[in-house]
Protein backbone atom coordinates (compact mmCIF):
# COMPACT_ATOMS: atom_id res chain seq x y z
CA UNK A 1 0.00 0.00 0.00
CA UNK A 2 1.09 3.55 -0.70
CA UNK A 3 2.31 5.48 2.30
CA UNK A 4 4.12 8.55 0.96
CA UNK A 5 2.37 11.74 -0.14
CA UNK A 6 3.63 11.30 -3.71
CA UNK A 7 1.94 7.88 -3.88
CA UNK A 8 -1.42 8.97 -2.46
CA UNK A 9 -2.89 9.97 -5.83
CA UNK A 10 -1.64 6.85 -7.65
CA UNK A 11 -4.19 4.14 -8.35
CA UNK A 12 -1.44 1.48 -8.23
CA UNK A 13 1.93 1.44 -6.49
CA UNK A 14 3.56 -1.60 -8.09
CA UNK A 15 6.70 -0.25 -9.78
CA UNK A 16 6.22 -2.47 -12.85
CA UNK A 17 3.05 -0.51 -13.70
CA UNK A 18 4.44 2.96 -13.11
CA UNK A 19 6.10 4.91 -15.89
CA UNK A 20 8.25 7.78 -14.61
CA UNK A 21 6.36 7.63 -11.31
CA UNK A 22 2.98 8.00 -13.02
CA UNK A 23 0.05 5.59 -13.20
CA UNK A 24 -1.28 7.15 -16.44
CA UNK A 25 -0.24 4.16 -18.58
CA UNK A 26 -1.83 1.80 -16.04
CA UNK A 27 -5.11 3.78 -16.20
CA UNK A 28 -4.97 3.57 -20.00
CA UNK A 29 -4.42 -0.20 -19.72
CA UNK A 30 -7.45 -0.56 -17.43
CA UNK A 31 -9.60 1.46 -19.83
CA UNK A 32 -8.51 -0.72 -22.75
CA UNK A 33 -9.18 -3.89 -20.74
CA UNK A 34 -12.67 -2.62 -19.88
CA UNK A 35 -13.32 -1.81 -23.53
CA UNK A 36 -12.03 -5.24 -24.63
CA UNK A 37 -14.15 -6.93 -21.96
CA UNK A 38 -17.27 -5.12 -23.18
CA UNK A 39 -16.51 -6.10 -26.78
CA UNK A 40 -15.88 -9.71 -25.77
CA UNK A 41 -19.24 -9.83 -24.00
CA UNK A 42 -20.92 -8.29 -27.05
CA UNK A 43 -19.36 -10.97 -29.26
CA UNK A 44 -20.51 -13.70 -26.87
CA UNK A 45 -24.01 -12.21 -26.86
CA UNK A 46 -23.93 -12.05 -30.66
CA UNK A 47 -22.95 -15.69 -30.96
CA UNK A 48 -25.82 -16.55 -28.64
CA UNK A 49 -28.29 -14.41 -30.59
CA UNK A 50 -27.37 -16.11 -33.86
CA UNK A 51 -28.42 -19.47 -32.43
CA UNK A 52 -31.37 -18.14 -30.42
CA UNK A 53 -29.73 -18.15 -26.99
CA UNK A 54 -28.55 -15.56 -24.51
CA UNK A 55 -24.82 -14.98 -24.35
CA UNK A 56 -24.62 -16.80 -21.03
CA UNK A 57 -26.55 -19.78 -22.39
CA UNK A 58 -24.19 -19.87 -25.36
CA UNK A 59 -21.18 -19.90 -22.98
CA UNK A 60 -22.73 -22.68 -20.93
CA UNK A 61 -23.48 -24.80 -24.00
CA UNK A 62 -19.96 -24.29 -25.39
CA UNK A 63 -18.42 -25.11 -22.01
CA UNK A 64 -20.43 -28.31 -21.64
CA UNK A 65 -19.26 -29.32 -25.12
CA UNK A 66 -15.62 -28.51 -24.29
CA UNK A 67 -15.55 -30.05 -20.82
CA UNK A 68 -17.46 -33.19 -21.78
CA UNK A 69 -14.79 -34.05 -24.34
CA UNK A 70 -12.43 -34.56 -21.40
CA UNK A 71 -14.76 -36.18 -18.84
CA UNK A 72 -18.30 -36.05 -17.51
CA UNK A 73 -19.47 -32.58 -16.49
CA UNK A 74 -21.33 -31.84 -13.27
CA UNK A 75 -23.17 -28.63 -12.46
CA UNK A 76 -20.51 -27.71 -9.88
CA UNK A 77 -17.65 -28.33 -12.31
CA UNK A 78 -19.36 -26.15 -14.89
CA UNK A 79 -20.01 -23.43 -12.32
CA UNK A 80 -16.33 -23.46 -11.29
CA UNK A 81 -15.22 -23.39 -14.91
CA UNK A 82 -17.39 -20.38 -15.72
CA UNK A 83 -16.96 -18.64 -12.33
CA UNK A 84 -20.74 -18.67 -11.77
CA UNK A 85 -22.69 -19.88 -8.75
CA UNK A 86 -24.01 -23.42 -8.80
CA UNK A 87 -27.58 -22.18 -8.39
CA UNK A 88 -27.25 -19.86 -11.40
CA UNK A 89 -25.87 -22.70 -13.53
CA UNK A 90 -28.72 -24.95 -12.36
CA UNK A 91 -31.31 -22.39 -13.51
CA UNK A 92 -29.65 -21.72 -16.87
CA UNK A 93 -29.01 -25.39 -17.63
CA UNK A 94 -32.67 -26.04 -16.83
CA UNK A 95 -33.60 -23.63 -19.61
CA UNK A 96 -31.24 -25.37 -22.03
CA UNK A 97 -32.65 -28.74 -21.02
CA UNK A 98 -36.22 -27.54 -21.72
CA UNK A 99 -35.07 -26.57 -25.22
CA UNK A 100 -33.63 -30.05 -25.75
CA UNK A 101 -30.05 -28.78 -26.08
CA UNK A 102 -28.60 -30.56 -23.06
CA UNK A 103 -29.45 -33.59 -20.97
CA UNK A 104 -29.26 -33.78 -17.19
CA UNK A 105 -28.86 -37.11 -15.44
CA UNK A 106 -27.94 -38.28 -11.95
CA UNK A 107 -24.33 -39.17 -11.32
CA UNK A 108 -23.90 -42.95 -11.12
CA UNK A 109 -21.92 -42.94 -7.85
CA UNK A 110 -23.21 -39.76 -6.19
CA UNK A 111 -26.93 -39.32 -6.80
CA UNK A 112 -26.78 -35.76 -5.44
CA UNK A 113 -24.76 -34.64 -8.46
CA UNK A 114 -26.24 -33.80 -11.84
CA UNK A 115 -24.22 -34.76 -14.91
CA UNK A 116 -24.66 -32.54 -17.96
CA UNK A 117 -24.26 -33.60 -21.55
CA UNK A 118 -24.96 -31.92 -24.84
CA UNK A 119 -27.68 -33.45 -27.03
CA UNK A 120 -27.47 -34.01 -30.78
CA UNK A 121 -29.71 -30.94 -31.18
CA UNK A 122 -27.27 -28.89 -29.09
CA UNK A 123 -24.32 -30.12 -31.13
CA UNK A 124 -26.11 -29.31 -34.39
CA UNK A 125 -26.86 -25.81 -33.14
CA UNK A 126 -23.21 -25.20 -32.26
CA UNK A 127 -21.93 -26.76 -35.49
CA UNK A 128 -24.04 -24.28 -37.44
CA UNK A 129 -22.19 -21.47 -35.67
CA UNK A 130 -18.65 -22.76 -36.28
CA UNK A 131 -17.91 -20.76 -39.43
CA UNK A 132 -19.07 -17.53 -37.79
CA UNK A 133 -17.01 -18.27 -34.67
CA UNK A 134 -13.93 -18.88 -36.80
CA UNK A 135 -14.37 -15.65 -38.74
CA UNK A 136 -14.98 -13.48 -35.67
CA UNK A 137 -12.28 -15.09 -33.51
CA UNK A 138 -9.74 -14.86 -36.35
CA UNK A 139 -10.47 -11.13 -36.58
CA UNK A 140 -10.46 -10.70 -32.80
CA UNK A 141 -7.02 -12.30 -32.39
CA UNK A 142 -5.50 -11.20 -35.69
CA UNK A 143 -1.77 -10.43 -35.59
CA UNK A 144 -1.16 -12.49 -32.44
CA UNK A 145 1.38 -15.26 -32.99
CA UNK A 146 1.73 -18.56 -31.10
CA UNK A 147 4.02 -16.98 -28.51
CA UNK A 148 1.54 -14.14 -27.96
CA UNK A 149 -1.27 -16.68 -27.60
CA UNK A 150 0.62 -18.67 -24.98
CA UNK A 151 1.55 -15.50 -23.09
CA UNK A 152 -2.02 -14.20 -23.25
CA UNK A 153 -3.46 -17.44 -21.83
CA UNK A 154 -0.99 -17.34 -18.93
CA UNK A 155 -1.60 -13.66 -18.22
CA UNK A 156 -5.37 -13.98 -18.32
CA UNK A 157 -5.28 -17.02 -16.03
CA UNK A 158 -3.24 -15.02 -13.52
CA UNK A 159 -5.51 -11.98 -13.88
CA UNK A 160 -8.60 -14.11 -13.25
CA UNK A 161 -7.04 -15.46 -10.07
CA UNK A 162 -5.94 -11.98 -9.00
CA UNK A 163 -9.39 -10.55 -9.77
CA UNK A 164 -10.99 -13.10 -7.45
CA UNK A 165 -8.67 -11.98 -4.65
CA UNK A 166 -9.14 -8.28 -5.42
CA UNK A 167 -12.93 -8.64 -5.53
CA UNK A 168 -12.93 -10.45 -2.19
CA UNK A 169 -10.78 -7.71 -0.65
CA UNK A 170 -12.99 -4.95 -2.07
CA UNK A 171 -16.14 -6.70 -0.82
CA UNK A 172 -14.57 -6.88 2.63
CA UNK A 173 -13.68 -3.17 2.54
CA UNK A 174 -17.18 -2.17 1.39
CA UNK A 175 -18.76 -4.30 4.15
CA UNK A 176 -16.46 -2.76 6.71
CA UNK A 177 -17.33 0.74 5.48
CA UNK A 178 -21.06 -0.03 5.61
CA UNK A 179 -20.72 -1.28 9.18
CA UNK A 180 -18.80 1.87 10.16
CA UNK A 181 -21.48 4.04 8.56
CA UNK A 182 -24.28 2.04 10.16
CA UNK A 183 -25.61 0.74 6.85
CA UNK A 184 -26.68 -2.86 6.66
CA UNK A 185 -26.79 -2.96 2.84
CA UNK A 186 -24.22 -1.74 0.29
Amino acid sequence: MASTNSNRSLTITQPSFLVDGSDAEFRLLINKLLYFSARLLAIRDGFGAIIGLTGIQYSILMSIKQLSSEDEVTVNQLADHLHFSGSFVTVETGKLQKRGLIKKSRHILDRRKMVLSITPAGLTLLEGLTETQQTINDILFDKLNARDSTQLRKLVSQLVSNSDSATLELTHLVSKLNIQQGNSHP
